[in-house]
């Protein structure tokens, strides 16, 4: 990702990345005293090219939240295993920049949850170990299905 990527909210339209964290900035100190969950989650879609879509999304725990996302289209990609293997390289890449910049604005107390398209049943349990290592290894907590609902919901959402 770069500093001049285009992101996209449903309520807001076209966003810098910059917006996008001072949009989550200002909604986290609407409420300080409340917890917040920090997901971020990415799907894809091939048609000619590979599209990926990585979502944000802020959850105000008990009080709703809010997201925005980012399409990618790449050469298509091959193999269901390269695909996982790449939507969970872009939420970690993601989450790294999110990660820097929570922690230079002084949130760094929030949580980062990994939402992964990937679970116990279907196609995708026999990797569940090794994309789950790869994501608690960058230092991220790893959501599958049926919980992972910012990648197989937020995400897939907008990957069509």
């Amino acid at each position: 990702f770069k500093d001049d990527s285009k992101f996209f909210s449903p309520t807001l339209g076209a966003l810098s990345f910059d917006d996008v964290f001072e949009n989550l900035a200002s909604f986290m100190k609407e409420h300080p005293g409340v917890h917040y969950n920090l997901i971020i989650g990415t799907d894809s879609f091939i048609s000619e090219k590979t599209i990926f879509v990585s979502a944000i999304i802020i959850h105000r725990i008990g009080y709703g939240g809010k997201y925005f996302y980012i399409k990618q289209r790449q050469e298509k990609i091959k193999g269901m295993y390269r695909r996982i293997y790449h939507e969970a390289f872009l939420s970690i890449d993601l989450a790294g920049l999110l990660c820097d910049r929570l922690r230079k604005g002084g949130f760094s107390k929030v949580a980062i949850e990994i939402h992964l398209d990937i679970g116990r049943n279907g196609d995708t349990k026999e990797i569940i170990k090794e994309v789950v290592g790869m994501v608690t290894g960058s230092g991220y907590t790893a959501i599958i299905k049926p919980d992972s609902y910012g990648a197989s919901k937020v995400a897939d959402r907008h990957s069509r």
